[in-house]
């Protein structure tokens, strides 16, 4: 298992729930650069998780185009039930960020076209 997705099913849950908006806009003081950041860091998390899922995926790839060779495969299956069971990127990004585990700097130049 991924050390991602042992960070993520250790102690995160697959329901969405309510946040404060009040919160969310303290760490930053501002809503739009915290959500922001947010949903960046999904972004992140959402890359990582289809690359690990596919290169997992990928050992059970049959490269040959006979309809008669394709079969089911109950590990393909299982990991690909283990991944859709996983909480939403967005959810685990909330959360990261309510938890202070999420690095990010502002750009101090106001002028962006320099």
């Amino acid at each position: 298992m991924s050390k991602l997705r042992r960070q993520m099913s250790a102690n995160t849950a697959s329901v969405v729930e309510t946040k404060s908006l009040v919160q969310i806009k303290s760490k930053t003081g501002n809503l739009y650069e915290s959500i922001a950041i947010i949903a960046r860091r999904a972004n992140q998390i959402n890359i990582s998780l289809r690359e690990e899922l596919h290169n997992k995926l990928e050992e059970f790839a049959s490269h040959t185009d006979s309809l008669e060779e394709i079969h089911e495969n109950k590990e393909q299956i299982e990991i690909s039930r283990a991944y859709e069971k996983m909480p939403n990127p967005a959810i685990l990004a909330t959360q990261e960020f309510m938890e202070n585990k999420v690095y990010y700097r502002r750009n101090n130049d106001n002028d962006l076209f320099r």
